[in-house]
């Protein structure tokens, strides 16, 4: 059985999808990967599975949206399959048709509550497109899948129809060789706070962490990764004179980048509720943390809370204003043992919030769908 599984970004940091496409292929299936190659795109890592990443002419605004989808289906309407996954709603309309046309089945997987991103927030009419075509299609599938309970929850009250939440934990860190801070540059006498992720942008407190370094000695913020506030955040660096506690590194691959992690003493994730997809965000870098071993500091939102919390492995933070973010973190540093504990909390339930337990149930639900 031959699945195509489609993604609008350039596959290479997309460990959702990867580890979605390595399942299906342990399964037995034939799986190939299709998304878009970018101008700054990584060379693509050897993977089990065939990737096919298009080059487009336009890489942001509607007219890419329209080509991306437009390029999707043509190659879907050519192209041998038995299912479509589409990942997320950017991609669903190409692969909705593609399938209806053929006669095959489709799979939907929401990353996120796309129409409430903060990037349609102002823009009702863009906002109100995607919400229809949301609306003509989700309705009308015999399940899906997202990240959390609380978006799962959106979407059967809206649609009334079975969701299933498959989190987006990584595999069981195995790293065995371990880099020191010096060898990857990194000061050995200061404790080091990390914000990792591709999609670091407006609303997710990385400015207002920058800020708050002013506040924190004996600590250096590491930031690596990309996204829309990076240029910000280089000139903010500059102009609040805290070159010497802030590092930015570029995106780099998974594996260099868990050198860093597993190098950092906190991990910290500082969405603010500014939308209703960031008030209900559970992003990946919560649970590269704890793989890694390491301690948490989030924003006071349900679904990061909870984990927290539950599993004890951090502290929330009660604002994203710096003041009180730099409050948090000397809280954070100041006891040596407290910090211990959270680190070994973290690396117990590494054993959990992994991968191999939480693909389980996706495993059941595909072999059920697709035979």
């Amino acid at each position: 059985m031959k699945i195509i599984s489609a993604v609008i970004n350039d596959l290479v940091t997309d460990q959702r999808v990867h580890r979605s496409c390595v399942l299906m292929h342990e399964m037995g299936y034939d799986v190939t990967l299709i998304g878009r190659h970018l101008p700054d795109s990584m060379p693509m890592p050897e993977r089990p599975y065939r990737c096919i990443r298009m080059r487009l002419p336009f890489h942001t605004g509607p007219a890419f949206y329209a080509v991306f989808n437009i390029h999707l289906f043509f190659r879907l309407l050519f192209s041998r399959f038995d299912a479509v996954w589409a990942n997320d709603l950017d991609t669903l309309w190409a692969c909705r048709l593609a399938s209806k046309l053929k006669r095959k089945k489709l799979i939907f997987d929401s990353h996120e509550y796309f129409t409430g991103v903060p990037e349609l927030e102002n823009r009702p009419r863009v906002q109100k497109f995607w919400k229809r075509i949301e609306r003509r299609i989700v309705p009308k599938l015999p399940f899906m899948i997202t990240v959390n309970d609380s978006i799962a929850d959106l979407f059967r009250n809206e649609y009334n129809i079975p969701v299933l939440v498959v989190r987006n934990v990584p595999l069981r860190n195995t790293i065995k060789h371990t880099k020191t801070r010096t060898e990857l540059g990194l000061p050995e006498n200061k404790k080091i706070l990390l914000i990792q992720g591709r999609g670091i942008n407006i609303d997710r407190g990385v400015e207002e962490m920058v800020l708050a370094m002013k506040e924190v000695e004996d600590a250096v913020l590491l930031i690596i990764g990309g996204g829309d506030v990076i240029p910000v955040l280089q000139k903010m660096i500059v102009a609040e004179n805290v070159s010497d506690k802030v590092i930015l590194l570029p995106p780099m691959k998974r594996e260099d980048l868990m050198q860093y992690t597993m190098a950092a003493d906190i991990g910290l994730t500082l969405d603010k509720n500014t939308n209703i997809n960031y008030r209900y965000s559970l992003p990946n870098k919560i649970f590269d943390y704890i793989q890694a071993g390491i301690a948490v500091m989030c924003s006071d939102l349900i679904e990061v809370a909870k984990i927290v919390n539950t599993y004890k492995v951090g502290a929330v933070t009660q604002s994203t204003e710096p003041s009180i973010l730099a409050a948090t973190v000397k809280m954070m540093i100041s006891d040596e043992a407290r910090l211990n504990d959270w680190r070994k909390n973290a690396s117990k339930v590494s054993e959990i919030l992994c991968w191999e337990n939480e693909s389980r149930e996706l495993n059941e639900k595909i072999r059920e769908y697709l035979g």
